[in-house]
Order: C-alpha cells, then structure tokens, then sequence
C-alpha cells in the first residue's frame, strides 16, 4: 500500500477509473456477444439493428484507451463480416 499521501490519491483515482475502464469494456463485449448470438441464429435483421449499438460501444472503448484503436477497427470488421456472410 502507499504510504506518501500523493500516492494514496493516486491509487483512489486509479480505482475509480479501472470501474469505468470495466464498465465499456462489459458494454463492449456484451454488446459483441449479443451479434454473435444472433448471427448463429440466422437472424441477420436483428443483428443488423444491433451494429451500430455495437459500434458505438467499440468507438467508446477505443477513445478512452481500453482498446487500441487497430483492435476496435478489426472488432468491427469481423461484426459486420459475420452478419454480412448469413
């Protein structure tokens, strides 16, 4: 544990940040899982509905560093590659 006061803070705000990080990384991921779901069901309509909220969680993920911005771009290739091969 730190002990000089700065370092405290520091850790205070790294905790509070890491609950954020987890929160777009769980939204990213879920929103992923629910496409891929639907993509195995055949459903391209609904998946197709479901892009851009997926979309826009990888965006968001990608802008506060949780995921590189190459990884974000091939995360959504392979989304709209697999509702487009149904």
């Amino acid at each position: 544990m730190p002990v000089i006061k700065s370092a405290k803070k520091a850790l205070r705000g790294s905790r509070r940040k890491a609950v954020f990080n987890l929160r777009r990384k769980r939204a990213m991921k879920d929103s992923i899982k629910t496409i891929d779901k639907l993509v195995s069901n055949k459903k391209k309509d609904e998946a197709n509905s479901k892009l851009s909220t997926a979309y826009k969680a990888i965006d968001k993920a990608a802008k506060r560093g949780i995921i590189k911005k190459n990884t974000a771009s091939r995360k959504k290739s392979r989304l709209s590659k697999s509702i487009k091969n149904i």
